[in-house]
């Protein structure tokens, strides 16, 4: 496998989206088919989530495992060149997350995480997870699939 010069790597890094991509579009329109209606990238909430739920006062954030680095996913990789900096990237990445969860808790959101994996391994699965957990009442929900 040929390693991309930095000029190359800049430019792919630089398209890589932050909303809209495929797993939060695959899961928010299985979500809206079973009757759930939401808001996108409210900004006054902190962390900007992906859905927001306000009927059930709940938030989903639809994380990739890669720049969030889902803890024993297969996808959660570190390139090889400038390793340090990726290193305090994504440690910043996951500090973040961590605060944006803890902030939503107090004002008294409920937060699901939903990892790009678990979309990958079954779409149907993961909405009907969601589904589920935005008719009960459990603060909190992570879907996940470790993929070897």
């Amino acid at each position: 496998m040929r390693v991309p010069t930095t000029p190359q790597r800049s430019r792919m890094m630089s398209s890589i989206r932050g909303k809209n991509t495929w797993p939060e579009r695959t899961l928010r329109s299985l979500l809206f088919a079973r009757g759930f209606r939401y808001r996108l990238h409210v900004r006054k909430l902190p962390g900007t989530p992906d859905l927001v739920f306000p009927k059930h006062r709940a938030v989903v954030f639809v994380h990739g495992c890669f720049w969030h680095r889902h803890e024993g996913c297969r996808y959660t990789t570190i390139p090889r060149t400038n390793e340090e900096f990726w290193q305090r990237k994504f440690l910043g990445n996951v500090d973040r997350d961590r605060r944006h969860v803890e902030a939503l808790h107090a004002l008294g959101w409920r937060v699901a995480v939903v990892w790009e994996c678990a979309l990958k391994h079954s779409v149907e699965e993961t909405a009907q997870a969601v589904g589920e957990w935005l008719h009960g009442d459990e603060d909190v929900l992570v879907v996940g699939q470790i993929i070897d």
